[in-house]
């Protein structure tokens, strides 16, 4: 037996907290009954007595056994099923991912490079369906992670990169769109997108003659800007394990700025977007339901699930059964109670 809403397990808490109450209740008047007379004069007194004990006894032991069996109707208990063939529909982004040093400069809290990371694991949670891959660049770039819709094995790739991932430095923007586009290999060109999250500096290759040939083929390329035009010194932490200032090879201290024009560039050669990457909003929620989400979507993937029976009508079905019995009870009771109070 599976129960597709198990979480509502905790109401038993409430069914706990009642018999606690009603314990104590029931001890209460047991010690106010014992100021009136004592227990084996009650008996004799209120003839009646006996059996409204046993009555009231009953009404609690219905009420429990109601409320266990309304919590157990709304955790769905499902058993039997039937094998239904489910169809995946979805895009297949790759987003990529500028992981080289000037990624490190704290203009955008706490750095340019977590600040991505926390904006792609918020898009990775609202994804259904819809196949996502990861391609790390800096001086040179590779696939991290493959086109998959295992969320789970992609954030765990995610959460290892950093500016270490890839040992040759610099920032070549080029050979990360072309590893972005090898990795569509039998994908039509309508379901592709790319989506690159960098600061613009690009040191060596033509990144706009990748651009174009992803035009080509089909690719649209969604850019988001990432730092401030004033720019802001880089931090690194040396072999010692102290903070110091990234410097070139002159010695001179280096200064990232954002550079806007270029990823403009890319993205309206290809019929993309470039968003600019502010404090509140990242920018790739925005692209994904501006412009990834209205694209037309293919089958990814065709299988055979098992779908089970819905059971919480069983359990549902003898809680009203007993709450009827629990009223005639109650019915009961007070009429005994009323001759009580005639006599």
């Amino acid at each position: 037996m599976n129960f597709a809403n198990f979480s509502m397990i905790h109401l038993s808490w409430l069914v706990i907290g009642l018999g606690v109450f009603l314990y104590w209740a029931s001890v209460h008047k047991k010690r106010m009954m014992r100021k009136f007379a004592e227990a084996r004069f009650i008996d004799e007194i209120v003839p009646a007595h006996k059996q409204m004990k046993k009555d009231n006894q009953w009404c609690m032991m219905i009420i429990f056994t109601v409320l266990i069996l309304s919590i157990l109707s709304l955790m769905r208990p499902q058993w039997g099923f039937r094998l239904e063939e489910v169809k995946r529909q979805g895009l297949d982004i790759m987003l990529v991912m500028d992981v080289s040093k000037s990624m490190l400069t704290q203009d955008v809290k706490p750095n340019r490079l977590e600040r991505s990371k926390l904006a792609v694991k918020e898009l990775i949670r609202k994804l259904k369906g819809d196949r996502v891959g990861l391609v790390a660049f800096a001086g040179t770039a590779f696939s991290v992670c493959p086109l998959t819709v295992d969320y789970n094995g992609f954030m765990m790739s995610l959460d290892d990169l950093s500016p270490d991932t890839i040992p040759r430095g610099g920032t070549a923007l080029n050979e990360a769109i072309k590893e972005a586009v090898k990795s569509y290999k039998d994908v039509p060109s309508q379901y592709r997108a790319v989506v690159i999250m960098t600061d613009g500096e690009n040191l060596e290759g033509d990144p706009l003659k990748e651009a174009e040939a992803a035009k080509k083929k089909g690719i649209k390329i969604f850019c988001i800007g990432i730092g401030t035009e004033e720019g802001e010194l880089v931090r690194v932490t040396n072999e010692r394990g102290e903070e110091e200032f990234l410097k070139d090879k002159e010695g001179h201290v280096v200064k990232s700025k954002l550079n806007e024009k270029l990823m403009q560039e890319m993205a309206l050669m290809t019929d993309g977007a470039y968003v600019r990457s502010s404090g509140a909003q990242f920018g790739l929620d925005y692209i994904y339901e501006k412009y990834l989400s209205s694209m037309e979507r293919r089958e990814i993937k065709s299988e055979m699930a098992k779908k089970y029976f819905d059971r919480f009508q069983i359990p549902l079905a003898l809680a009203f059964v007993l709450l009827c019995i629990e009223s005639l009870i109650g019915v009961n009771l007070r009429r005994k109670k009323e001759m009580m109070s005639r006599a």
